[in-house]
């Protein structure tokens, strides 16, 4: 049962709880996760319909000739790509983390609980009534959109007299979401949207340009400073409301603050790449699993195991039909919908 407020330690993958941290493991998941992200990044600007060898990526890097197509397509389109992998893998994993320290529900992610398809209504809106507007702009509509999606799931599942519970939660988000979605599709086929709306739905990072990632960056990195200052209270939040309150929290704060840092992540994220879900459910547990339940460690590894599967995942993608592209946003769920039933079927005694 996950209700308890008085819990010692968070739960963690299959049910089982992890009472220790392990900062020698944190330590070597991020000199390593850091070491397989270069790695990436090298082999998906190779990657594509035309492969590019490592030296050539290495001289368009460090000696760049505008007037080499390679060196272009290098430059202008892949490192981008790439970048914006990264960028998207760590926004929803931590965006994960979070809201499952924050909520102590082990289901909680920005697409299940409805945040992704709240920011693709702002997407839908952005595209039908203003189609001329610039990324800045998208991007905010996407953020107003995932703001009132966790308004409405989180409002919804307080109704009960009993308050929030994480089936509750799970419930919220599960209709929430599908009502998002439908809206979103309705205003596509409304306003002859559907393909745009189709391509954005089905996930992927292609096209992403130098522009969007300067405007990108500045959101991401404050976000992901707040979520490392926001960890220690994170961590005490999981032990259960009461206890954290018991410590010394402010947990209306701090939850209000870290609602905020998911709003932006989970946002940022969608405007760029689309609702892709998962990635913020599975890489949380694998990195509680690894390093313990201390939010100070599962955080930041959280972010570099997360940029270490969207930026292979968009690798396979591309590789596993060429030359045409398998949509990113499939390939996770390919994984993430197997674990997300391990995980279910191993909560003793449900959610609630």
């Amino acid at each position: 049962m996950v209700t308890s407020t008085h819990s010692t330690a968070p739960t963690g993958p299959a049910g089982e709880k992890q009472l220790k941290t392990r900062p020698a493991a944190a330590v070597v998941i991020l000199i390593a996760g850091l070491g397989v992200i270069i790695l990436g990044l090298a082999l998906s600007v190779s990657v594509g319909a035309a492969d590019i060898r490592l030296a050539s990526v290495w001289k368009a890097v460090f000696h760049f000739n505008p007037e080499l197509p390679q060196h272009q397509v290098i430059r202008e389109l892949r490192i981008p790509r790439a970048l914006a992998g990264a960028i998207v893998g760590a926004c929803f994993a931590v965006a994960g983390a979070i809201m499952q320290g924050m909520t102590r529900n082990p289901l909680a992610d920005s697409g299940l609980l409805g945040l992704n398809a709240g920011a693709g209504v702002g997407l839908a809106l952005a595209f039908a009534f203003a189609p001329s507007l610039s990324f800045m702009y998208i991007m905010l509509y996407c953020f107003i959109g995932a703001a009132a999606a966790s308004i409405l799931v989180f409002g919804i599942g307080s109704l009960s007299h009993s308050g929030l519970t994480p089936l509750r939660l799970t419930l919220a988000g599960a209709a929430v979401s599908a009502l998002l979605l439908a809206l979103s599709q309705g205003i596509a086929i409304l306003f002859h949207l559907s393909q745009d709306i189709a391509f954005w739905m089905a996930g992927g990072i292609g096209g992403t340009s130098w522009t969007q990632l300067r405007i990108l960056f500045p959101w991401v990195a404050a976000a992901l400073v707040g979520s490392l200052l926001l960890s220690r209270s994170i961590t005490l939040l999981s032990l259960g409301r009461d206890v954290a309150a018991g410590l010394g929290q402010r947990t209306r704060l701090v939850q209000t603050s870290g609602i905020l840092i998911v709003v932006i992540l989970a946002g940022a994220a969608v405007s760029t790449v689309g609702p892709i879900a998962f990635v913020g459910l599975i890489i949380p547990h694998v990195t509680r699993f690894l390093v313990g339940v201390d939010y100070r460690w599962i955080i930041p590894c959280s972010a570099v195991l997360g940029s270490v599967l969207i930026v292979f995942a968009d690798i396979a993608a591309r590789m596993i039909n060429a030359p045409y592209e398998t949509p990113l946003g499939a390939l996770i769920a390919v994984i993430g919908v197997p674990f997300f039933i391990y995980l279910a079927s191993k909560r003793k005694g449900g959610l609630a």
